[in-house]
C-alpha cells in the first residue's frame, strides 16, 4: 500500500479502537485527521504523537452526528490536506442493560444520530470529492452483537444493523465510481465501552462472558486497526460490501 499523501479522517479517534486506527494509519504514511468530540487533552497527545513521527495530523472537534458539523470536518479536510482517501466511521455510543420497551427516548435519539446517522452524514460528504478521484475507501465499524442479538442491547444493535445494510448497500452503488466500502465487526475488545458493559453484567457474567470466547481474551484495539489497514490496501482490492466479524471466534454469551 502507498499511502504517501494520502488523507484519512478517522471519527472518534481520541480514543480505544479509533486511536489505534489513528496511529496505525499514520505509521502506513497517512496524512491523519483526528475527530474527536470532547476529549481535547486527548486528542492533542494523539496528534503530536503522530507528528512526531513525521506525518502530518490534524485534530477537528465535531459532533458528527449533526449533519452541519459532519460537513465542516469533510470541508475542513479538503481545506487543509486537498483530499480525501479514507474515512474510517469509528464514533459510536453505547448504552446497556436497558430493555427496548423502557429504553429512554432521548437516548434512543442520541444513538441513532451518532451511530447511524453521523456515518451517513460524513459519507454523503465525502463521496463528492471520492467520486471525482474515481478512488476512497470508507471503513464502517460494527459490532460482534449483529451476530447475536443479545438482550439489553437493543438501540445498540439496531444502529450497527443499520450500518452494515448502509455498507452493503453503498458499496453496490458506489462500486463503478471506484470507492470500496466494508464493514469492521468487533467482538470484546478491550476499551472503556467494554469495561462498561461488562460492569453492567457484574463480575460472574462478565467472566463468563470473556470465557465463551473460543480465543479465552478480549481483544486489543490494535487488531482491529490492522484489519482496517488490510482493508484500504491494494491486497484487498477485489474485497467490498463485506462485513468482517474480529472477534476471536464469537463471544456464546
Amino acid at each position: 500500500m502507498n499511502a504517501r499523501n494520502q488523507v484519512a479522517i478517522v471519527t472518534g479517534a481520541s480514543r480505544g479502537i479509533g486511536r489505534a486506527i489513528a496511529l496505525a494509519l499514520s505509521e502506513a504514511g497517512f496524512r491523519i485527521v483526528v475527530n474527536y468530540r470532547s476529549r481535547d487533552a486527548e486528542a492533542r497527545e494523539l496528534i503530536e504523537k503522530i507528528s512526531a513521527s513525521g506525518v502530518e495530523a490534524r485534530a477537528f472537534k465535531a459532533d458528527v452526528g449533526f449533519p452541519e458539523e459532519a460537513a465542516k470536518l469533510v470541508q475542513a479536510t479538503l481545506e487543509a490536506f486537498g483530499q480525501v482517501d479514507v474515512l474510517v466511521n469509528n464514533a459510536g455510543i453505547s448504552r446497556t442493560g436497558v430493555r427496548l420497551g423502557e429504553f429512554p427516548l432521548r437516548d434512543w435519539e442520541e444513538m441513532l444520530r451518532v451511530n447511524l446517522s453521523g456515518p451517513f452524514y460524513l459519507i454523503q460528504a465525502v463521496l463528492p470529492p471520492m467520486r471525482e478521484r474515481r478512488s476512497g475507501h470508507i471503513i464502517n465499524l460494527s459490532s460482534n452483537v449483529t451476530q447475536r442479538f443479545p438482550a439489553g442491547y437493543g438501540p445498540y444493535t439496531i444502529t450497527k444493523a443499520g450500518l452494515e445494510a448502509l455498507t452493503r448497500i453503498l458499496a453496490k452503488e458506489e462500486g463503478p465510481n471506484g470507492i470500496r466500502v466494508n464493514a469492521i465487526a468487533p467482538g470484546p475488545i478491550a476499551t472503556e465501552m467494554l469495561a462498561q458493559s461488562l460492569a453492567v453484567m457484574g463480575p460472574e457474567r462478565a467472566e463468563a462472558f470473556i470465557k465463551s470466547v473460543p480465543l479465552q481474551r478480549t481483544g486489543r484495539p490494535e487488531e482491529i486497526a490492522s484489519v482496517v489497514r488490510f482493508l484500504i490496501s491494494d491486497a484487498a482490492s477485489y474485497i467490498t460490501g463485506q462485513v468482517i466479524y474480529v472477534n476471536g471466534g464469537g463471544p456464546g454469551g
